[in-house]
């Protein structure tokens, strides 16, 4: 954030970051890596969160390679004792928590009529039920040590949507619970984000109809094997966003957004932010 001074000048406004601990969920790949690797380069000690121990270890390497410091901790987050155990973690390695970011999500889209309730089940667990837990968890941590804090949830602009189906339902648990605790909150010096993304470069929509991921791998130029479930390499994903850059953006663009809220001066609270391409895309 910058300020004019006097002579039209500007000038920066953004809180050091330095000696702070975060814990980012969902942290191997997509937006989670991009927001854990932009807050480890501003001096954050990261906590990283994800199922796939391997993608962990990678991200915790390229944060290291750039001077950063991280820790790994491969966690299925709709287990509430495990999302516990972020901010446990992040307390015996540093003794604080200042930032959780929970960004860790699936998505399962199409009709509702047409759906596995094992999807639902997944949806709800991961977006909505992990979220709760690692808001209430990162709470008490931020109390206990009078800490000023911030809580960042990332939802979609899919919530924006009265007709965006049970993904999109989930997003907007997500807007309304965010909106709920920065209402709790008022009184403490803990802010909470609501960080609303249009269509990212991730592998987020790797459950939808496989027809559209292939559609979207031919437009990167690039071979990859498409099967339901399966995550693409970074390499097709950046590939197909840089051809479709008008209607995809990078999880670099996000980790721009969540750093600026949280870097903002004590009594300046973003509450919310919409980051989306020039051109909306519609699955």
């Amino acid at each position: 954030m910058t300020e004019p001074t006097s002579k039209g000048i500007l000038i920066s406004t953004a809180q050091d970051l330095r000696g702070r601990t975060a814990v980012v969920t969902g942290s191997s790949s997509g937006i989670g890596r991009a927001v854990a690797e932009r807050l480890a380069s501003e001096g954050v000690f990261v906590v990283l969160s994800g199922r796939d121990a391997t993608s962990l270890h990678e991200c915790a390497k390229r944060i290291s390679d750039a001077g950063g410091k991280s820790v790994s901790v491969v966690t299925d987050i709709r287990d509430a004792k495990a999302v516990q155990g972020l901010v446990d973690t992040a307390l015996k390695e540093t003794g604080r928590l200042d930032i959780f970011v929970n960004n860790a999500g699936v998505s399962y889209l199409g009709n509702i009529l047409d759906a596995e309730p094992e999807s639902w089940t997944n949806m709800l667990e991961t977006n909505v039920f992990s979220l709760l837990v690692g808001c209430q968890a990162a709470v008490r941590a931020m109390r206990a040590s009078a800490n000023p804090g911030h809580i960042v949830n990332i939802s979609s602009v899919a919530a924006l949507s009265p007709e965006s189906g049970v993904y999109g339902a989930t997003k907007h648990a997500v807007n309304v619970i965010t909106n709920t605790l920065r209402a709790e909150l008022v009184d403490d010096p803990i802010q909470v984000v609501t960080v609303m993304p249009g269509l990212v470069a991730t592998n987020i929509g790797r459950n939808v109809d496989p027809a559209i991921v292939a559609g979207l791998v031919a437009m990167s130029g690039l071979e990859a094997e498409v099967r339901p479930g399966a995550r693409l390499p970074d390499e097709v994903l950046q590939a197909a966003q840089a051809a479709l850059g008008e209607i995809m953006i990078r999880p670099e663009d996000i980790a721009e957004g969540v750093y600026f809220a949280v870097s903002q001066p004590a009594g300046v609270h973003i509450a919310e932010i919409v980051i989306r391409p020039n051109k909306d895309f519609e699955l």
